[in-house]
């Protein structure tokens, strides 16, 4: 393929994704096939000679469409959503043509500093402290990384490192491992799975904190923990504070956490990777009160501020925490710039794309005034869903409320919860995915998709209280028996 064939091909493909989102609500939101569906579509080895594109592209509704779930669907409310917008597609496009690899300032500059700046715009949007921002005399800065699940590694093994390294300054003749298996770390018990992974990957024990009547862990019950571990011979280091959990978008106290933790010197990363979008809106910004308290904060514009995956950003208070515990520099990564700032040294890989593109694009073309009333229309849409499930006296509403996330349920059994998430899911007109609060199977409805409107909504409630209604005479024809 060359340039023109290029110039011919993109076009006919921007067309393609066009039509496919124009009309993404006439496809089944979720596929039918059965694990292993793709392989007998395709040759069991890649050509010799070459295809024509044609050929490739006809292939995409035959191999490829049949067994997609489609995200951006309005019918689509499983999960947290993924951000979708067409200004991050075009920055995509770029990203891959430039085709650099960030790892340091010399490897590409504009790479290295737009992302520098794409932070601070961030975190200026939600008014974070100084102390996080590097455009200013502080000590910290922005990243992004590939998920909140990385951003949480690096926070655990950069907060690991930290705790190693102060206790060996006035204990030399403790060694490294010694003191590892000494260490502790905490999260709520609603914390997403990665945190309990990095954990698992640092080599160090992960309790789960207990969480109250909101789904929100508290500092009266970390203090008591971290008292018991204290007296126990344990180095408490880490706690992972949750602002908007996966299961039902709780917020953990961090007005509370955050005092304790900077009293017993323990590391306190905040995972927001949900609901950190929200914070641009003054109307939800008290829910980052307390991140002055924390060492490093973490959210996804990727997951509901219209910048496509992937894109975490990280910010940390103190860089020379991060750095500290990964910088590496072979002869062959230095260069005359050795401090204008290299990616490497605040992440796990070497390198990565040029994804502030998107950043930049999305942030221009919507600004702010834009990005806030999508996060609000959102979140009125979830309260009308919320209103429906409410006037519907077969159903209660699990958890508060207070962003794009209803966790509701039948009232009665969850074997009949199950059964109706099992019908929801089989018709494939919507998509749900459940969650457990409080020993309860509960069904999350999360609004997710850009082109979501309050008539899909309202579909999704007819939908939902039809098949409610077949589930309960199941159920009660099941008792009979």
């Amino acid at each position: 393929m060359d340039a023109a064939e290029f110039r011919r091909r993109g076009k006919e493909m921007v067309d393609y994704v066009a039509d496919y989102l124009e009309n993404i609500e006439k496809r089944q939101v979720y596929p039918d096939v059965e694990p292993g569906y793709l392989r007998s579509l395709i040759p069991e080895e890649a050509p010799e000679e070459a295809e024509s594109y044609e050929d490739v592209v006809k292939d995409i509704e035959r191999v490829i469409m049949p067994g997609v779930t489609h995200w951006h669907s309005p019918y689509f409310y499983a999960y947290f959503p993924t951000a979708h917008s067409f200004p991050a597609m075009l920055a995509d496009m770029l990203c891959g043509a430039i085709g650099c690899i960030g790892f340091s300032w010399a490897a590409s500059p504009a790479c290295t500093e737009l992302e520098t700046v794409m932070l601070d715009w961030l975190g200026k949007m939600l008014k974070l402290p100084e102390d996080f921002l590097a455009g200013t005399e502080g000590r910290g800065g922005g990243v992004i990384q590939g998920t909140a699940s990385e951003a949480t590694l690096i926070a655990f093994l950069a907060a690991r490192s930290k705790i190693v390294k102060l206790i060996q300054a006035d204990h030399p003749d403790r060694s490294e491992t010694d003191i590892i298996s000494k260490l502790v770390a905490y999260s709520s018990d609603q914390a997403h799975s990665s945190v309990e992974r990095a954990g698992l990957i640092g080599g160090v024990r992960m309790k789960k904190m207990p969480t109250d009547s909101k789904f929100s862990v508290r500092g009266a019950a970390l203090q008591k923990v971290l008292e018991e571990d204290r007296a126990a011979g344990l180095i408490p280091f880490f706690f992972c504070a949750t602002l908007g959990t996966t299961p039902s978008c709780a917020f953990d106290c961090i007005t509370e956490l955050g005092p304790i933790c900077n009293a017993e010197q323990i590391w306190m990363h905040i995972d927001a990777a949900y609901a950190g979008s929200a914070f641009i809106c003054p109307e939800f910004r008290p829910l980052l009160n307390g991140v002055e308290f924390a060492d490093s904060f973490n959210f996804n514009p990727h997951k509901w501020l219209l910048v496509n995956f992937d894109c975490s950003a990280m910010w940390v208070k103190k860089r020379s925490d991060i750095i500290g515990a990964f910088k590496m520099e072979p002869l062959y990564l230095k260069h005359d710039h050795q401090e204008s700032g290299n990616q490497s040294h605040w992440q796990i890989p070497l390198g990565g794309r040029f994804r502030s593109l998107k950043m930049w694009f999305v942030f221009r073309m919507y600004g702010l005034k834009g990005l806030q009333a999508y996060i609000r229309k959102h979140v009125g849409l979830a309260k009308e869903f919320e209103s429906l499930v409410r006037a519907d006296q077969r159903f209660e509403i699990s958890a508060d409320v207070v962003l794009g996330l209803v966790c509701f349920r039948l009232k009665g059994s969850n074997e009949l919860n199950e059964t109706l998430l099992k019908r929801i899911n089989r018709a494939r007109k919507i998509h749900l995915v459940p969650c457990q609060l409080a020993g309860k199977f509960v069904l999350r409805f999360a609004v997710c998709a850009r082109t979501t409107e309050s008539r899909h909504v309202q579909e999704a409630w007819s939908h939902i209280s039809h098949l409610a209604s077949e589930s309960i005479v199941t159920n009660q024809s099941s008792d009979l028996i």
